[in-house]
């Protein structure tokens, strides 16, 4: 098998997946999108023999549009670039999972600093805003107050990309202390961690201490579901638990494309990256079958 690793900087978790790949003897193209052009009808990147792609861009727009691209020239990309597009906006992550009738918290979508007011109000503090792409909890904030609101929402105004002109506000969901990060294949955990910290942003990039977490039958088909309403591929599914630890009941807030699993891997027995590579074996092995049946079904022998 020979893969692409599309990336700007080669992370943990970039190290861990390459490690896994060479170990099992699987041919590796690292693709730097940085050194790379992407034209219409082709690129300067080596793709012409790859089995497939792995998008691990870091910036989202070098992600949307390399996969996007190389979808184009009929190259198999994981994720494909409408998962990515779905995923990299929250707006449209929203959708997508009240579209599947999956539990997702409440959000309004503005587009003036007196609209987004009103939405807040409304909303009742505190309440969160969010901008509709970033990562890592950045740019998050909660808001307790009506003089809170009023200051962050002028100080998003004259930030000046068109994207800080929408608000995105959503209901703020009283978790405990904790929130739950599933990775997944086509809808199918390969494994599930706790972040858990005194401040409301959770993330394990924001410090947040992660645990392995037991996936209930409520948690899988949620995940599952999930998975199917962005697309599928190699997804993070965010949950947090409502009503308590105990409660069984979930909501889904995100669904992350370019999914990092270094601090799942170092907290769970599970071998992240191995069952990684065993999806994209398996997802290689299932193209090489459909391709074959299709030549035998036109007729095509091969010598």
């Amino acid at each position: 098998m020979k893969v692409g690793i599309l990336y700007s900087r080669i992370r943990k978790d970039e190290k861990l997946l390459l490690s896994e790949l060479r170990d099992r003897g699987h041919e590796v193209e690292k693709i730097d999108v940085r050194k790379e052009r992407f034209g219409l009808e082709s690129t300067t990147a080596n793709v012409d023999d790859l089995d497939i792609v792995v998008d691990r861009c870091l910036a989202t727009s070098r992600s949307l549009y390399a996969s996007r691209f190389l979808d184009s020239y009929g190259v198999p990309v994981v994720n494909a670039p409408e998962t990515a597009d779905v995923c990299a906006d929250k707006a449209k992550n929203s959708l997508a999972l009240a579209n599947a009738d999956i539990p997702t918290p409440e959000t309004e979508i503005a587009f003036t600093t007196d609209a987004a007011l009103e939405s807040i109000e409304e909303f009742g503090y505190p309440c969160v805003l969010k901008p509709v792409v970033g990562s890592w909890g950045r740019l998050m904030a909660k808001i307790d107050s009506r003089n809170a609101a009023e200051a962050i929402l002028e100080h998003k105004a004259t930030l000046g990309h068109y994207e800080h002109k929408v608000f995105y506000v959503q209901e703020f969901i009283d978790k405990p202390g904790r929130d739950i990060r599933v990775v997944a294949v086509d809808g199918e955990p390969i494994a599930a961690m706790t972040r858990t910290s005194e401040h409301w942003l959770t993330n394990a990039a924001k410090g947040g201490e992660v645990d392995e977490f037991e996936i209930d039958e409520t948690a899988l088909d949620l995940v599952e579901t999930a998975s199917k309403a962005v697309g599928g591929g190699l997804l993070g599914i965010d949950l947090m638990e409502v009503g308590g630890t105990e409660s069984g009941e979930y909501t889904v807030h995100e669904v992350n494309h370019t999914v990092e699993f270094k601090a799942l891997n170092d907290a769970v027995a599970t071998d992240v990256p191995g069952a990684v590579v065993d999806w994209l074996e398996t997802r290689v092995a299932a193209a090489e079958a459909d391709e074959g049946n299709e030549r035998r079904a036109a007729g095509v022998t091969t010598p």
